[in-house]
């Protein structure tokens, strides 16, 4: 027996940010996403350093532009979309400072709603 697709959440303006991606991205990572919830890992996830086990990344690149998606697996048995965000930062591969800051933040947002208890992973 399967379980059930886990549920996705949208943080802040993450949905938002997502929309405006070109369709061709939204298509490539709305499918990634699903896999996520289906409790699988899509083969373009990557580990998200610095903020523990079950914060990942999707990277699209369309276009010559990157665009990426962070979500969070270990919280109440959902799946939660921290940021999705261009990456416009040309020099270097590292996500630029104010990206990597509002994804921390969300993500102890998120944990307050649920508090210890909710890590389900």
């Amino acid at each position: 027996m399967t379980d059930p697709r886990k549920i996705l959440y949208w943080e802040g303006s993450s949905k938002k940010d997502f929309k405006e991606f070109p369709i061709p991205v939204q298509k490539d990572l709305g499918v990634a996403l699903f896999v996520v919830q289906l409790g699988r890992t899509p083969e373009s996830a990557k580990p998200w350093k610095g903020l523990g086990s079950g914060i990942y990344e999707l990277r699209e690149d369309h276009r010559g532009d990157t665009f990426r998606a962070v979500y969070a697996v270990q919280i109440s048995n959902a799946v939660h979309v921290l940021h999705a965000f261009q990456k416009k930062s040309k020099s270097g591969i590292a996500t630029p400072q104010p990206d990597v800051d509002l994804i921390e933040k969300r993500l102890k947002a998120v944990l307050a709603r649920y508090g210890s208890s909710g890590r389900s992973r």
